[in-house]
């Protein structure tokens, strides 16, 4: 697909006007922080060419525990986050992003070109991705996939982003697992399919038996490497985004 910088900005705005009418017209114990125009409610699924992305973000101070008790780990949580939000929103066939966090945290997500929907009060990563896919389905069109990415993919590059979500166009659902080869870090829904993510403790063999294709991507890829470890992050320090790079660990 032929993709200017004048059509995205206008796509991902319909987009921010779709989710706000749907919420204003269907209230809910969620919101959203941007908002406008609802689409059809169902279409005719077609080859998938574009993807709305998920991100689920705890958002709060006992995020990333495992990182230390460094005063420095809220926001390293955060900046972390950050990083893996700007690389989805700068790959070529990312039409919008949807941040699934807190009201404390919903408003460093608000300086980016996201939509950030609010859980007054947090109940876990599965209800975060439920909520976001919820919004995400109503935002659907003919051509439009979904994908949940985990948040804390701090060397994650756009182009690493859109070689699995070019690959994932020719699976109805798809998944590639991090670097340790027991967990997930992205599932995928092509335009038409309906996912039945699994995200916990053993994610990636619960991924492949709910019918996910396992996506090739190298070990290496800032995809796969997600971080829950201060020696996982060092490791990555010469490819860490910029948000992350800039805070002290």
């Amino acid at each position: 697909m032929t993709d200017t910088p004048r059509s995205r900005s206008s796509a991902r705005q319909s987009i921010e006007d779709a989710a706000i009418a749907q919420f204003e017209s269907r209230p809910r114990d969620t919101g959203v922080r941007k908002t406008g125009r609802p689409v059809a409610e169902s279409h005719e699924p077609e080859a998938t060419r574009e993807w709305i992305v998920v991100i689920p973000v705890k958002g709060t101070g006992d995020a990333k525990s495992r990182l230390g008790d460094s005063v420095h780990r809220p926001a390293l949580a955060l900046a972390i986050a950050l990083d893996t939000a700007s690389a989805a929103l700068a790959a070529p066939s990312v039409i919008g992003v949807l941040v699934v966090t807190s009201a404390a945290a919903a408003p460093s997500f608000d300086e980016l070109d996201v939509l950030v929907v609010v859980e007054d009060e947090p109940a876990g990563l599965p209800a975060a991705i439920a909520s976001g896919l919820e919004l995400a389905a109503e935002l659907g069109a003919p051509g439009r996939g979904t994908a949940v990415l985990l948040g804390d993919l701090p060397a994650l590059t756009a182009g690493e982003l859109e070689a699995a979500l070019v690959s994932a166009t020719g699976h109805p659902l798809a998944m590639v697992a991090d670097a340790e080869g027991s967990g997930s870090v992205l599932v995928t829904a092509a335009d038409g399919a309906v996912h039945a993510t699994a995200f916990g403790p053993g994610s990636h063999a619960a991924h492949l038996a709910a019918g996910y294709a396992e996506l090739p991507v190298p070990v290496t890829s800032g995809l796969r490497n997600d971080v829950d470890t201060e020696h996982q992050l060092r490791a990555l320090r010469p490819r860490l985004g910029a948000h992350t790079a800039a805070v002290d660990f």
